[in-house]
């Protein structure tokens, strides 16, 4: 087996300038190292073999690298598979640009890896924490930066800058800031937008350490107070997710978890006047996915949605009350996970024809414009699974 670190990718246009490098996780899951073009080899009957590519003069005189790369050098890796010729190969991790393995081997291999790679030992859940206590540096001052005129790339900035003066190397991931309209799109880029009194403004956002990053999202009031219907809505959001976290038991399955939210929300918005129909149509009929439209959430650590998929034997992603979801699988024990409903207006999924068509009966159409100006709202907190019970993470950071 290899298991390859993979290459630095180019910028276009950017002469000899690449892309931050981050090894393949399963590469530095299993070496704990992350410098390009090194390739972990292992044989059965020999174990592990470290090949990686030299330290060269360029990178010691530009970069400051010191020392040796350590392990053999990546040059001799070609005699070390010649000497094994004939014998099946599964190649894992990054594509290698000279080596490729059997495809279903490889796969089946690439599977077992993943799996092995959900429970979290004690120093992985350490350095989220850690990534989580730097996150919470920046979120404890959200409230005070949140003001009418403010622009969420300033309060992006922010955020950033206490997750690193916190003690995280680096965001965990594009940071989302999205106020008024925005906070209905899922993965919005803080933009020059300024905030206006009266709006909400949601913050998906979290620091990295290490490799292992936290995944936190709050939404708040622009000027510090709730409207009837935003605080009418943030409530049955919080407490259908409040709900799913107690949820998070060993041996819950995930699908499950998120119909039985989606049935809580749709609930929720039937209360509210949005539905017309009970929850339970809303949900057999996915008409709640107009309105919860992603998965409740994914698995944590090296980075976001790592090591999320199916549980083994399961061969195809299915759809749970019209979502497709990140995680097909029952919860284990030391399992990491994001627990993140959310409730959003989007207006390109509430003005599709063919969506209102399919769905006439079961949405209140004529009430949808006031909502529709709310934008969306996410809450989402990081969950470890344990035999006692879920331990929130993120529990400090006020929602």
């Amino acid at each position: 087996m290899l298991v390859v670190a993979g290459e630095p990718i180019g910028i276009p246009g950017g002469q000899d300038q690449t892309y931050p490098f981050v090894a393949h996780p399963h590469y530095y899951w299993l070496s704990g190292l992350r410098r390009a073009g090194g390739v972990l080899a292992f044989d059965p009957d020999e174990g592990w073999t470290d090949f990686r590519v030299p330290i060269s003069q360029a990178e010691r005189v530009w970069e400051g690298a010191d020392g040796e790369a350590g392990g053999l050098d990546i040059a001799d890796l070609p005699a070390w598979l010649d000497n094994r010729g004939g014998r099946p190969l599964s190649v894992i991790g990054a594509s290698h640009p000279k080596f490729s393995g059997d495809e279903l081997l490889s796969q089946r291999v690439c599977r077992e890896i993943q799996h092995l790679r959900r429970p979290k030992d004690a120093g992985e859940v350490a350095l989220v924490t850690r990534a989580i206590e730097a996150s919470a540096r920046g979120y404890a001052r959200v409230p005070e930066w949140i003001q009418p005129g403010i622009s969420e790339r300033e309060i992006a900035i922010r955020l950033e800058a206490e997750f690193f003066l916190g003690g995280a190397d680096c965001p965990g991931y594009g940071t989302i800031v999205g106020s008024g309209a925005n906070s209905a799109v899922l993965h919005w880029p803080a933009s020059g937008r300024r905030m206006a009194a009266g709006e909400l403004v949601l913050i998906d956002a979290g620091g990295s350490l290490d490799g292992y990053t936290a995944d936190v999202t709050r939404v708040y009031p622009v000027d510090g107070q709730w409207s009837e219907r935003q605080r009418d809505l943030h409530t049955i959001l919080l407490q259908a997710q409040i709900n799913a976290l107690e949820g998070c038991q060993v041996g819950v399955e995930w699908g499950d978890l998120h119909v039985r939210t989606a049935t809580e929300l749709a609930e929720g918005l039937r209360q509210l006047g949005v539905l017309r129909c009970s929850a339970q149509e809303a949900v057999e009929r996915e008409t709640i996915a107009l309105f919860f439209p992603h998965g409740l959430g994914h698995m944590l650590g090296l980075g976001v949605r790592d090591a999320s998929g199916l549980a083994p034997g399961r061969s195809e992603a299915r759809t749970f009350a019209g979502a497709r979801i990140r995680m097909d699988l029952p919860l284990e024990a030391d399992y990491l996970v994001t627990v993140e409903p959310g409730l959003y207006f989007i207006p390109a999924l509430l003005n599709d024809p063919e969506k209102r068509s399919k769905h006439q009966d079961q949405v209140n159409w004529e009430s949808l414009d006031p909502w529709i100006e709310l934008g969306g709202m996410r809450i989402e907190d990081n969950v470890l699974v344990t035999p006692q019970g879920p331990r929130n993470l993120t529990a400090a950071i006020p929602k």
